[in-house]
């Protein structure tokens, strides 16, 4: 009798710790859940803006207007495309890393509402070994114990209330398995959606390298004509120093702006922000260079050239980082260089990173050596995914090779 007191009481502790980690398993699953679904919500809503900016920007294509236009701005309606392309795929690869975490949570919902079935699961077998011990018998024991009519009717209540429990077990037990099926079928739902997005992913990216054809052809076109490569390189030229006069311009702008922040004792981060002088390489690479710094020959036309900065090799959609410490001080797109960024890092060094798919700073923004400031791509006048890379010093372009 005492063994089986001491038995009934562990199996209690195991089951109240069981009920505990059960409980605690799915609040934590069932919160954090909510978040990534809504996160996942948030990112579909953006990737339906960015079909519908596509589908705006293919019909401008499909228009007589698009064949009218001189070829450096089809090229940009090209980039336009491209780059929604580029953010489109961006937005896949992250909606893919929220539904892996979002399917772990799943697992835990399943584990959880497994632990809870088989808890429940327990008490019904307990019980129904309980009746087939006593059942009927113990149920007219307690009647016939009974001492007079009222004491019988009690009796009967009670004996209604056990039996009552016994079937709240019962659907307790049908309860749990089904919430565990669902819990399972929202699981099986959560990986159908994620593999739905991975197929996505792959028919973007073979749209994404079609696009990047098709603008690199248009390119290659203006360079195989004479008249129109003259005419494309001397707009490039003017665009190369209309630039660095913007950036010259601030720079001394950003100079002024510290030296009265540094007179006012002021503790902004813009009086603090120096670089290091010693440049990081921009792209994460084995440091190869498709087109040096200098004069370099047309490869049909025999006529030399000017090249302003170092050109690097990379995948499109590689990260393209900050070389030093610095201000962002430009932004923007241009159609020669595409997508491009220049930070001043102080002391008259700035660098400029062009031709990138996408921008992921803003001017006035500090970035550290080694953040993330782009995207690789193709944009402007470009052929072939790569970084142009330049690097003035108090207002004059320098070989960057000189301070990498």
């Amino acid at each position: 009798m005492n063994n089986r007191r001491v038995v009934r009481i562990v199996a209690i502790i195991l089951a109240l710790i069981m009920l505990f980690s059960v409980f605690m398993i799915a609040i934590n699953a069932l919160t954090a859940s909510a978040v990534t679904q809504a996160e996942i919500d948030k990112l579909k809503a953006q990737k339906q803006e960015f079909q519908r900016q596509k589908r705006e920007i293919q019909s401008r294509i499909n228009t007589i207007e698009f064949e009218k236009m001189s070829e450096i701005a089809r090229k940009q309606v090209l980039d336009d495309r491209i780059m929604l392309i580029g953010m489109e795929i961006d937005n896949i690869i992250e909606t893919i890393e929220f539904y892996v975490t979002l399917i772990s949570e799943k697992e835990l919902e399943v584990i959880a509402a497994q632990e809870r079935e088989d808890q429940q699961l327990y008490k019904y077998k307990k019980r129904v070994r309980d009746m087939e011990e006593n059942g009927v018998i113990s149920y007219l024991e307690i009647i016939f114990d009974s001492t007079d009519f009222a004491d019988m009717l009690a009796r009967l209540d009670f004996v209604g209330d056990i039996m009552h429990a016994d079937e709240e077990t019962y659907y307790d037990l049908k309860r749990a398995q089904e919430e565990t099926e669902a819990a399972k079928e929202r699981l099986e739902q959560t990986k159908l959606e994620m593999e739905e997005e991975k197929l996505l992913q792959e028919s973007m990216q073979l749209e994404l390298e079609e696009r990047l054809d098709e603008a690199n052809a248009l390119i290659e076109a203006i360079e195989a004509d004479l008249e129109s490569e003259r005419a494309l390189r001397a707009e490039v030229e003017a665009d190369e120093e209309k630039i660095q006069r913007e950036i010259n311009k601030k720079v001394e702008e950003l100079r002024r702006a510290q030296e009265a922040a540094r007179a006012a004792a002021a503790s902004s981060a813009a009086s603090r922000v120096r670089g290091t002088g010693q440049l990081k390489w921009p792209v994460p690479s084995n440091g190869s260079v498709s087109s040096g710094f200098g004069m370099r020959m047309h490869p049909v036309y025999k006529v030399y050239r000017q090249h302003s900065g170092i050109d690097i090799p990379a995948k499109h959609g590689a990260n393209v980082v900050a070389a030093d410490t610095g201000t962002v001080i430009t932004s923007a797109y241009n159609s020669s260089y595409g997508n491009y960024v220049v930070i001043s890092h102080g002391n008259g060094v700035t660098t400029l990173y062009a031709h990138l798919s996408s921008r992921k700073v803003k001017e006035n923004a500090t970035v550290t050596k080694g953040d993330v400031i782009g995207l690789i791509g193709s944009t402007g006048v470009s052929t072939g995914p790569h970084l142009h890379f330049e690097v003035s010093v108090n207002g004059s372009r320098i070989n960057p090779l000189l301070r990498l």
